[in-house]
């Protein structure tokens, strides 16, 4: 029988822990949730600074800053350790949350904005982390999913709390509501995280962390740009390759690379940030868009259409705690991103097939399933991957598949709205405008035009759904290379640096326990 290598490496009593998941929890949701109750007020937030035209940059701000800060993030925690992080990232949150109400200008806001994200990216990254540190594998999926959940919960209510702080407290509450908040998980934290002795100290990667951060970047902008059709996307797309044509170079026979390319040869590690991706890419950029489909192709109202995407979320709640319950009752795994995947890929090929006319509950049944089985391996895949690495790149290891997960979906989610946004463009009979057309104007038209819309958006979605589904298959793939057995339920003393590589390439040595 093999041992975890790295888990459960700082001792905690039952009721300091349950102190700790309590801290962890609430800053977990402070943080998922502020990337959704600045939806509601984007519009009044634009309207009363002057700069509608710079709307968008207060959600880009904040993505670029979560999505590229994740391997620094990382690989700072490994270092200095995690405590550090996660105190300093939730100072950050909590002074920045206070700025962005105070901001007088689009300027100030978005830079606010971006030191919210930065912060957020370490607040939700030292988390995982730090419940990787003191559970061992077998107790870490069940531990994972409880913080996991905050992100549907926050999807499912930022956008009605936004609104109502904005109709009746003003836009600038929906930031200072954190500062409260945050401050009393401030003084939680402080007293339930405990102190967490680095495995190593090993030299941070500064050029390697600088030029990977400009690659993300030019990812994010391209993404935004082309979705946007501005043609500055190129100049993006072109400093992206510069610097990881540098990168590259950089990297290469680097000892301590800001991503662990050596980690990528154990198959359960690769499993592992290929699920985190598929998430991403899969559900995130399919839900973004549900609620066009159905204003358009349905017709709708706004509150009717949020209906489906709402289900799609209560089954990823759901599929998120019941699997992560069972992974640490049972010790058993593999089967869970598997049954997970295969639900995600049946239910997308399902709505591409879905005929018009169908009543709303039908789509709204099949995507439940869809985030239901999403949900499966939602946690679990952040569990896997911090399970097959050493203790010495914990932070890094997980900072890799929260990156994917987060590339993914920027990434399919430009991709979803560039072919929407064309194929109905193409399709639209002469005299409509794209651009123009929105609900509103297609509810107010008469039968025969609405009919020939809801047309034209079911037939350029029927693909869409196809190929998300296909994304999930690549998922399934992904899941049938983890390797059979139980969590371990072990803890022992942490991997070192310089342990056989060998053993650390070997998943089964890392994560589970023989079979009798």
């Amino acid at each position: 029988m093999t041992q975890a290598l790295h888990s459960g490496t700082v001792p905690v009593s039952p009721a300091r822990l349950r102190l700790l998941m309590a801290a962890l929890l609430a800053v977990s949701f402070l943080g998922a949730l502020d990337h959704t109750i600045v939806s509601t007020s984007l519009a009044t937030v634009a309207g009363e600074l002057g700069a509608l035209q710079h709307m968008s940059w207060v959600v880009v701000g904040y993505t670029l800053a979560s999505t590229v800060l994740l391997p620094v993030l990382g690989g700072l925690g490994d270092r200095v350790g995690p405590r550090m992080v996660f105190l300093i990232a939730l100072v950050g949150f909590v002074a920045a949350s206070f700025g962005c109400g105070l901001a007088q200008d689009m300027t100030q806001l978005v830079v606010a904005r971006v030191v919210q994200g930065m912060s957020a990216a370490g607040l939700q990254l030292m988390s995982q982390t730090i419940v990787a540190e003191v559970t061992t594998p077998r107790q870490r999926p069940q531990y994972l999913s409880l913080i996991g959940a905050a992100f549907p919960v926050a999807i499912l209510i930022g956008p009605l709390l936004g609104g109502l702080i904005t109709d009746h407290w003003g836009w600038p509450w929906v930031f200072w509501i954190n500062v409260p908040v945050g401050l009393a998980a401030l003084l939680l934290a402080v007293i339930a995280v405990p102190h967490i002795e680095p495995a190593g100290r090993k030299r941070f990667d500064v050029v390697g962390a600088l030029l990977l951060t400009a690659v993300l970047v030019a990812v994010v902008l391209a993404v935004a740009w082309f979705s946007s059709a501005s043609s500055t996307a190129w100049i993006a797309v072109g400093a992206g390759a510069a610097a990881l044509g540098g990168l590259v170079a950089v990297e290469r026979g680097q000892q301590n690379p800001i991503i662990p390319v050596q980690l990528f040869r154990n198959r359960t590690f690769s499993a592992g940030v290929g699920l985190s991706a598929v998430m991403g890419a899969g559900l995130i950029s399919a839900t973004a868009y549900l609620p066009t489909y159905f204003q358009m192709a349905f017709g709708v109202s706004a509150t009717i259409s949020g209906l489906v995407p709402i289900a799609t979320v209560l089954g990823m709640l759901v599929g998120n705690l019941v699997t992560g319950w069972l992974a640490s009752r049972t010790g058993r795994y593999r089967v869970f991103p598997i049954v997970g995947t295969v639900m995600g890929a049946l239910g997308l090929g399902a709505m591409s097939l879905l005929p018009e006319g169908v009543p709303l509950w039908l789509p709204a049944l099949i995507m439940a399933v869809v985030g239901l089985g999403t949900g499966a391996f939602m946690s679990l895949a952040i569990a896997i991957v911090q399970s097959a690495a050493p203790r010495s790149e914990l932070g890094t290891a997980t900072a890799t598949a929260g990156l994917s997960g987060q590339v993914g979906s920027t990434i399919g989610s430009a991709v979803v709205g560039g072919v929407v946004g064309f194929g109905v463009a193409s399709l639209l009979p002469a005299g409509l405008d794209s651009r123009t057309l929105t609900p509103a104007v297609v509810h107010a038209a008469g039968p025969a035009l609405q009919a020939e819309i809801a047309a034209i958006y079911h037939n350029v979605f029927s693909p869409v759904f196809l190929a998300l589904a296909g994304v999930y298959l690549l998922g399934f793939i992904a899941a049938l290379m983890l390797p059979d057995g139980r969590l371990s339920d072990e803890a022992s003393a942490p991997a070192e640096d310089t342990a056989d590589p060998d053993t650390q390439a070997n998943p089964a040595n890392l994560v589970l326990q023989a079979e009798d």
